[in-house]
């Protein structure tokens, strides 16, 4: 036999265990990778201390309650153990759904309980995340849940264990090419996230909390100009009007436009352009900062109202009153050319963004329509207070 063998493991066993399918309308729960990571260290330490062939694993969330996870492979050898779980993300669009998030735990000479990054997991190459650059991304809280895991099998009596372990995606290389982890400064893989342990549909804590995040690096990396879009393709449009500017000072904001500018100010940004479509910048224009659908639809009413303000005629305005959507208000105003009433639209949400952030930012608004033509463009100084 020779080393590669000896090396090998004892056992492996591979149970192939599959997530049941997305439903964009659906409201099934999953886990995090941060749960993953930590079930997949708790079912390896039970093969390295017992000799246990775990079919599952309960996470305790940072919430109080338990997460009962299932494992999906095992294998183990001479002083080195390995579990996998495949992530489970419900009905929530994540590119994690049904990748397997491994553990290969191993005792170490060292006393504690060691966690580092290996294939797919990604390196932090940038200041402003949670950890410091050259760390895995592997963040606090999944970091204690790991080692809560890993301290649940070991006993509070065991005599300082020294425990090495290896998170490991293995194709996270390939997934993270959809994430944004690069812009962030994070290459080589997807970070191990999760401050609950459980994924609800259409998440939008995480999707908030990764907003903050981008704006953290950001700001971090000294950018004192961020461009804010609703969207990949808005985000496109700005880039052709930034290009110098690098990746890492544009944020899609999503839905979180409120959020965004209050993170700005509080990490000291001078000046943020804020580029969007019409339907989003009219919600924002009448001061609603909750711009998804299911926070309602465009007041066309309100856009009416604009249309009269900005010396519409009388027929424009009715036009406007009868449109079906922001769009077709969009092509109602650019049939009888009409900009002053695509003026009046980034200057009343210039107006809400300085009375949202007390003037404490220069804002700029940027209307795009759908092919990516400016239809207004507008800039707020900064001023140190409102009057």
């Amino acid at each position: 036999m020779n080393a590669a063998d000896s090396e090998r493991a004892a056992f492996e066993l591979v149970r192939g265990l599959t997530v049941p399918p997305r439903n964009p309308r659906g409201r099934r729960e999953g886990y995090t990778t941060g749960a993953c990571a930590a079930a997949a260290a708790g079912a390896a330490c039970l093969v390295l201390e017992h000799n246990a062939r775990p079919e599952s694993f309960a996470v305790r969330s940072p919430l109080g309650f338990d997460i009962e996870i299932a494992v999906n492979t095992l294998a183990g050898g001479h002083g080195w153990a390995r579990a996998g779980v495949v992530k489970d993300g419900g009905d929530d669009p994540d590119v994690t759904h049904g990748a397997e998030v491994t553990a290969t735990v191993r005792r170490a000479s060292e006393p504690g309980i060691h966690i580092q990054g290996g294939e797919g997991v990604g390196v932090i190459t940038q200041p402003g995340l949670e950890l410091p650059p050259g760390s895995a991304a592997i963040n606090p809280i999944p970091r204690r849940m790991i080692r809560e895991s890993v301290g649940a099998v070991l006993g509070a009596d065991h005599p300082e264990p020294g425990i090495e372990v290896v998170v490991s995606i293995p194709r996270g290389g390939e997934l993270a090419k959809k994430t944004l982890n690069s812009r962030l400064g994070i290459v080589g893989g997807l970070s191990i996230l999760g401050t609950t342990g459980v994924v609800r549909p259409m998440s939008t804590a995480s999707w908030r909390a990764s907003v903050v995040q981008a704006i953290d690096v950001a700001s971090a990396n000294c950018m004192r100009h961020i461009v804010l879009t609703t969207g990949g393709r808005s985000e496109r449009f700005a880039r052709g009007l930034y290009p110098a500017l690098p990746d890492m000072a544009f944020v899609q904001m999503g839905i979180f436009t409120g959020e965004s500018l209050d993170r700005c100010v509080t990490c000291g940004v001078s000046r943020v352009t804020l580029g969007g479509m019409i339907g989003k910048l009219a919600k924002l224009a009448k001061g609603q900062w909750q711009t998804h659908v299911a926070a309602g639809e465009v007041d066309v009413a309100f856009l009416a109202e604009l249309a009269l303000e900005s010396g519409a005629t009388a027929e424009l305005v009715a036009q406007v009153v009868a449109a079906n959507t922001a769009r077709h208000v969009e092509d109602i105003v650019k049939a009888v050319v009409f900009t002053s009433y695509f003026d009046a639209i980034v200057n009343a949400v210039l107006l809400r963004c300085v009375e949202r952030t007390q003037g404490l930012l220069d804002v700029e608004c940027l209307l795009f329509d759908f092919d990516g033509g400016v239809l207004a463009r507008a800039l707020e100084p900064r001023r140190e207070k409102l009057p």
